[in-house]
């Protein structure tokens, strides 16, 4: 083995001490700022009992407010409403970049029904093939115990 001049071994080990203390701070960090990505409108989604679709790609999301206001979660400022123009262009890209894009409609609960055709009008002149609504699940009835 080799020995240094004052008779000490050399140590051949890498230290992962400093490397864990990273992890764990990136861990936190992360833990912390997850949260904080997600961006939506406030909508009162209408309930209904479907199954959930489990899609590996983040989905194009168009929202409808009770007002009626569109909002799209692709661009720089998704929480501000949008025109019918600037939603179809957007879509229009997104579907030109990955044809397989799944588009979903968060659609408030009041919202009139003819607001939501329109919004699922210019999302097909978008190209969209396929459109998923979004709900919220019904409650579960409380179960008493006897």
């Amino acid at each position: 083995m080799a020995q240094t001049a004052r008779g000490r071994r050399l140590m051949g080990d890498i230290n992962v001490v400093p490397y864990i203390d990273v992890m764990l701070v990136l861990l936190i960090i992360f833990m912390i700022t997850a949260p904080l990505l997600t961006q939506g409108v406030k909508v009162d989604l209408p309930k209904a009992g479907a199954e959930a679709l489990n899609s590996p790609k983040n989905p194009l999301i168009l929202s409808i407010d009770r007002t009626g206001n569109l909002y799209l979660n692709n661009g720089s400022h998704p929480r501000s409403p949008l025109t019918a123009d600037v939603i179809e262009a957007r879509t229009a890209a997104a579907l030109k970049r990955d044809p397989d894009t799944p588009i979903l409609v968060h659609g408030d609960a009041s919202v009139a029904y003819g607001r939501v055709v329109q919004a699922m009008v210019i999302l097909q002149r978008a190209g969209a093939k396929k459109i998923g609504f979004v709900t919220d699940p019904l409650p579960q009835p409380t179960r008493r115990a006897n």
